[in-house]
């Protein structure tokens, strides 16, 4: 005797996972008047060390379309071509409160505080604020990935002391939404 198969218990099945399935995700964008996805980058967002001559500012970076449900924001800053194996994390900012959405060029700096509530975590150089860029001479250019990720908490539970490591791990598990420019310089 030939089973049939049991197709009514399929479809509802797939039914049933589509109507608990998490509603789509936003288009979110980022933009930046001072950084372009693709292109070099200017020596303001260059750092003033390591035999770099650069103003080490965060570019300023605004961004749209965040999902229902999202609570706060996260942005980073990270180099995957820097030779440490593990990559480089120039920035982190977490908490960031839902309603803002831009930091002008420079967050972070005395002239420019983070909006309140906000933590930058301690990026690579063991510090917490924007780690402007400087690749090894002779290197290929490297990529620098700015991205905003939408949370759907309030606040991570980290603090000052966490690292863009860390950061990256609650935001590539967790977000419900997010949208990067990659800005390019080599020296």
């Amino acid at each position: 005797m030939t089973k049939m198969p049991r197709r009514p218990a399929v479809i509802a099945l797939t039914l049933l996972a589509h109507a608990y399935a998490p509603p789509a995700r936003a288009d979110m964008t980022l933009m930046s008047a001072d950084i372009a996805d693709g292109q070099i980058v200017t020596t303001d967002q260059v750092l003033d060390g390591f035999g770099c001559a650069g103003s080490n500012m965060a570019p300023s970076l605004s961004w749209d379309g965040a999902p229902e449900g999202t609570q706060s924001f996260v942005v980073t800053a990270y180099d995957p071509d820097a030779p440490t194996g593990s990559g480089w994390w120039h920035w982190s900012v977490f908490n960031i409160p839902a309603e803002i959405t831009s930091l002008p060029e420079g967050s972070g700096s005395p002239e420019h505080p983070l909006p309140s509530g906000a933590i930058a975590a301690r990026n690579d150089f063991s510090r917490n604020d924007f780690g402007g860029f400087c690749p090894p001479v002779g290197d290929e250019p490297h990529h620098y990935v700015f991205t905003v990720y939408a949370m759907p908490q309030a606040a991570l539970p980290l603090d000052e002391t966490a690292s863009g490591a860390m950061v990256g791990y609650y935001t590539n598990s967790g977000s419900l939404a997010r949208a990067s420019i990659t800005a390019v310089f080599g020296r």
